[in-house]
């Protein structure tokens, strides 16, 4: 049955007159725009006119049709996508039709469960790490400390050792910081973002960033090509050894995976920590989780795939994070036709604003839905668990879901519990949770500052 045969009605749209407003707000404050349109118009509504159409996507129902839909239903390399700027024309998330189904296919085939198993004791071991000198630096002393740079640290830590292995790990620095510039150009207003040559502009940075980054990873594939490990856990080494993609296309993966493994990854884990903090008795509860499944700290080390599943708070922890907090508030895509979600047609030529945002928050799906309590998720009742499944979207679903989601839950999972097992946190007195930061990456505004001493009685 084709959309025209379908019952259907056309997008509400606000005034257009409140229009403006709103198209600034949406670019603006992200998800204080998605809240107002939904209350007042519903969680699927337009804006826009001409040949800037918009359409938000936040009914979970409808979201599920929209990931139904064919892939070529849809165009990723769309004119409003600024992404290809950071990330290259090649990248396999600004990619359509033959070119992504053979760039993701390459690039899935080296997230094997096989591989992310392998890497659970290194997550352990990074976290370990980065908090170890923390405590150092802390001695017995209690001080206010941003958990969110640590965050960074530990997660480009372990995206480092993903896709190159220990060879790059010594120049973890060298490629943060390649990737700041980037970060701060993305969350940066729309009309700073327009394409132009000029030298000595945040978008010049990012060019000469991006060839930095570039050549770093031409060198490690010039390496791998006259001296191969045979590693067949090396992310890089399995692209080349495939030889699917041309080495330009191999760049771009491994430049889109390392920033969106990076910086979405540790915004969430900053979201978790405030979170954590500020419910009663929680952070206690992932330390007793963690002590049972992981062993002490320093001991012999008991990570694996089987211990990772016995996390069972702390991916409740992080499942109900990213519900109230995705990293991706909305996800966009151009209609390359007329489609019809939720029983409403979007034209061709329309953007659509797919919103994990709204999904996590819709109250027919959520009971108390702006509360903070991974305990929802015990809760084995046949229709609250379908309806949590239809509407827990922050990794997107279907074909063009997030490549890297089982290694970012693991992360979130792992890391969250040996931050309790290690570190005693509270919230400054006086704080609330920070507002959200950001469209493309949505972190919290100011960090996460929190009063951080090392565990008592040890770590």
């Amino acid at each position: 049955m084709t959309a025209s045969m379908i019952e259907t009605r056309p997008l509400r749209h606000p005034p257009l007159g409140q229009q403006p407003r709103f198209l600034r707000k949406l670019f603006g404050d992200t998800q204080d725009a998605l809240d107002e349109l939904a209350s007042t118009y519903g969680p699927v509504v337009g804006l826009g006119a001409g040949p800037v159409k918009l359409a938000v996507v936040g009914d979970p129902v409808a979201l599920r049709e929209l990931f139904g839909l064919p892939l070529d239903s849809f165009r990723w390399g769309h004119k409003f996508n600024v992404l290809g700027f950071v990330v290259g024309d090649e990248s396999m998330i600004v990619s359509d039709g033959a070119d992504h189904k053979r760039r993701r296919s390459a690039v899935q085939a080296a997230f094997s469960r096989r591989r992310l198993n392998r890497w659970i004791p290194m997550i352990v071991d990074r976290a370990d790490a980065t908090i170890g000198h923390l405590v150092a630096d802390l001695g017995d002393e209690r001080a206010i400390v941003d958990l969110y740079p640590l965050g960074r640290t530990i997660v480009l830590e372990v995206v480092v050792r993903s896709l190159f292995g220990e060879r790059l790990a010594a120049r973890s620095e060298e490629i943060a910081d390649l990737f700041r510039a980037p970060q701060a150009y993305l969350e940066s207003p729309a009309a700073r973002q327009l394409p132009h040559p000029f030298p000595f502009t945040r978008r010049s940075r990012v060019r000469a960033d991006r060839r930095a980054l570039d050549a770093l990873i031409d060198g490690e594939i010039a390496r791998i090509r006259a001296h191969p490990s045979g590693d067949p856990f090396d992310v890089l080494e399995t692209l080349v050894a495939d030889g699917t993609l041309t080495d330009d296309e191999i760049r771009d993966q491994v430049v889109t995976l390392t920033g969106a493994g990076f910086d979405t990854t540790s915004a969430s884990l900053a979201w978790m920590v405030w979170c954590a903090s500020l419910t009663d008795g929680l952070w206690d509860r992932l330390r007793a989780e963690a002590d049972e499944v992981l062993g002490p700290v320093g001991g012999p080390s008991t990570a694996d795939d089987e211990a990772l599943g016995a996390l069972d708070l702390a991916n409740r922890t992080m499942r109900e994070t990213t519900r109230l907090h995705p990293a991706g508030v909305i996800a966009p895509r151009e209609a390359a036709v007329d489609v019809v979600v939720g029983g409403y047609r979007i034209p061709k030529g329309t953007l659509v604003l797919a919103s994990a945002h709204l999904a996590g928050r819709d109250a027919r799906f959520w009971v108390d839905p702006l509360s903070f309590d991974p305990d929802r998720f015990v809760d084995r009742d046949p229709e609250r668990v379908a309806l949590a499944d239809i509407a827990w979207v922050p990794f997107s679903r279907g074909a063009r879901n997030c490549i890297g989601f089982a290694l970012a839950q693991m992360e979130l999972t792992l890391i969250m519990a040996r931050l309790a097992q290690r570190l005693d946190i509270t919230a400054v007195p006086g704080t609330s949770k920070p507002r959200p930061l950001g469209m493309v990456v949505n972190r919290p505004k100011g960090g996460a500052p929190m009063h951080v001493r090392a565990r008592e009685g040890g770590s």
